[in-house]
């Protein structure tokens, strides 16, 4: 009986970290959809939405890989309770600045690039601290809840979205302000004694040439990547994934405006089912564990028929689009769950960071590329058609990065987490 309990996933600190990342992606859900919607309705321009989302991309290319290396030296939990007080003040001040309709699209890209900042820190923060958390032989288990409650949080995007037509913006801003809020008190409960790393870094460096050491440990975590070839191949095909997304994230609410009355909506229903297939995904990984020698060759076929369910569902009947989202949405979280649990398994404590840093920024550097060109490749083509191009480029990444290093990444997929 005391090890069950030793090795139950639900511990204290658990308990407070997931609900924690309830509150605040809630809140994070209803503003961010809401502030889209807002620069649709302001700017009324593709190409000004793909900048936008842009300008929120561009600081995660550089940030997060200077603060994988800051934060395998300082506390991880600190930094993300900071954070999210941080994110409730800039948050309560654009809700007052909104609040008489002003808006200036320069002066808000701006916020949007400091909001931008801040999550990319505390995104290589979380990451990095979520693990620890975890108690042995949980990774899969834990990775499942994650990904359904961050799906989860997208029903309140149609809340936004009817908030948003009836008062405006600033009371969604007010409320993502009070989300975080009350997320970084309840974080500030978390027990001490989890980041051991700290001191091993200590004992391992020299503390008059930190600031050397840093910068070392910066170019360290692309040359971790670099030197090690399953996670290499890992790294690169989901910067290919990012860049797909990216494009998708700027053409598929606009399109489905441009073609139906009330296309938000439309856009909710079809693309929400991806929601219901991530939490029905989520659901089944946590009641059952997926057999380790088997997950190279399902996350393998995941990443090709995702891609195709993809790039042809805007061609499709309402119905059969909702059909594929929700396909897609099951095989997504199938593949989050299992290269997640996987890598962070598979990265030692002290460079989490570091990894996490790195990953990041490729990852971003990806939706960055796929934003922009996607932004201004719809001014000349269908967005659907661009959107079919991007998914096809993914799956061809598919076999030339997983396919073709299939021993390597089967060594990080195929363990008993």
């Amino acid at each position: 009986m005391q090890k069950e309990e030793k090795n139950t996933l639900w511990t204290r600190d658990f308990t407070i970290i997931t609900a924690g990342s309830v509150v605040s992606m809630l809140g994070n859900a209803m503003s961010g959809f809401a502030m889209s919607l807002m620069v649709l309705d302001y700017t009324e321009s593709t190409l000004l939405y793909a900048v936008y989302l842009a300008v929120f991309t561009i600081p995660q290319i550089i940030v997060p890989i200077i603060s994988g290396a800051i934060l395998d030296r300082f506390s991880r939990r600190r930094t993300i309770y900071m954070l999210d007080f941080l994110s409730s003040v800039l948050y309560l001040i654009a809700s007052f600045i909104l609040a008489g309709g002003w808006f200036s699209f320069p002066l808000f890209a701006i916020y949007v690039f400091l909001i931008g900042s801040i999550h990319s820190i505390y995104l290589v923060a979380y990451s990095s601290f979520y693990p620890l958390l975890i108690t042995k032989g949980n990774y899969a288990k834990a990775y499942s809840v994650a990904s359904v409650l961050e799906t989860l949080s997208a029903i309140m995007v149609p809340v936004a979205t009817f908030v948003y037509k009836q008062v405006g913006i600033s009371p969604l801003l007010a409320a993502n302000a009070v989300c975080f809020f009350l997320a970084a008190v309840m974080e500030t409960r978390i027990a001490d004694g989890y980041e051991q790393y700290i001191e091993l870094q200590k004992k391992t460096e020299d503390t008059q040439h930190r600031t050397k050491m840093m910068l070392r440990d910066i170019r360290e975590g692309f040359f971790f990547l670099k030197n090690d070839k399953g996670l290499l191949a890992i790294a690169l095909y989901f910067t290919v994934s990012a860049m797909t997304y990216g494009a998708t994230n700027v053409l598929t609410l606009p399109w489905f405006r441009a073609n139906y009355a009330d296309g938000e909506y439309i856009f909710m229903i079809v693309a929400g089912m991806s929601v219901v297939g991530r939490a029905v995904g989520g659901g089944m990984h946590y009641r059952k564990k997926i057999p380790a020698e088997y997950k190279f060759r399902i996350a393998f076929f995941v990443y090709i028929v995702t891609a195709i369910l993809e790039g042809t569902y805007l061609y499709l009947s309402l119905p059969m689009g909702a059909l594929f989202c929700f396909m897609s949405g099951i095989l997504g979280v199938t593949s989050y769950t299992i290269r997640v649990s996987a890598t962070q398994a598979y990265v030692p404590d002290e460079k989490k960071g570091r990894f996490n840093g790195a990953f990041n920024m490729l990852n971003t550097c990806g939706s960055l590329v796929g934003e922009l060109t996607a932004g201004w490749l719809a001014l000349q083509i269908s967005p659907r058609f661009v959107i079919s191009g991007f998914m096809a480029f993914c799956l061809l990444s598919a076999f030339v990065f997983i396919g073709r290093r299939r021993r390597e990444v089967a060594a990080i997929y195929n363990v008993e987490q």
